[in-house]
């Protein structure tokens, strides 16, 4: 996955650009994420629904990230072509002792899947903030729990040295 910050989603060649650099590099399009935090993506919705259409014509997945902390309209939502929902940490962070918590991030899951979203919780550093992920049918966990942020070539080292079966593992950059 790849971040794109507001300058970025507004410049004029980034079709051209994202294009170019899918062939360059021999990548299919579908193998392509890029992450638009929530308040990028609502800023200016109109203007960004014509990049994100644009973005899924050509075959790139989209993911809305730090979801929760802005403050999206739900009919918003359901106009992006997203395939991606990344819930933020700060909803994570108190999973294992708060009810309130578990609500949200239940009804987010829910959500995202009757949209038909994938779900990634950010920011997992607690067995029991995984295990209420996992009982939420969350699809995807990133965080400390499983290994700080390395360079590709220590991932390959890491995950060589991984005992327990990974299958399916979806590993997220932070």
């Amino acid at each position: 996955a790849v971040n794109m910050s507001a300058h970025q989603l507004r410049e004029h060649d980034l079709e051209t650009r994202i294009r170019e650099t899918l062939a360059r590099h021999a990548l299919p399009a579908d193998m392509l994420i890029l992450e638009i935090t929530e308040s990028v993506a609502m800023d200016d919705i109109e203007a960004s629904l014509k990049v994100f259409d644009m973005l899924d014509r050509i075959g790139v997945k989209l993911s809305i990230d730090d979801f929760g902390t802005g403050y999206s309209s739900l009919s918003y939502l359901r106009r992006l072509p997203a395939r991606q929902l990344k819930i933020d940490r700060s909803f994570v962070r108190d999973l294992d002792h708060s009810a309130d918590a578990q609500a949200i991030v239940e009804a987010v899951v829910r959500l995202s899947h009757a949209l038909g979203m994938t779900v990634v919780a950010e920011g997992v550093e607690t067995e029991g903030q995984r295990q209420v992920l996992v009982k939420l049918a969350c699809d995807e966990l990133q965080g400390f729990l499983f290994a700080k942020p390395m360079a590709d070539s220590d991932l390959r080292t890491w995950m060589g040295a991984q005992t327990v079966p990974m299958a399916p593992i979806h590993l997220v950059p932070a």
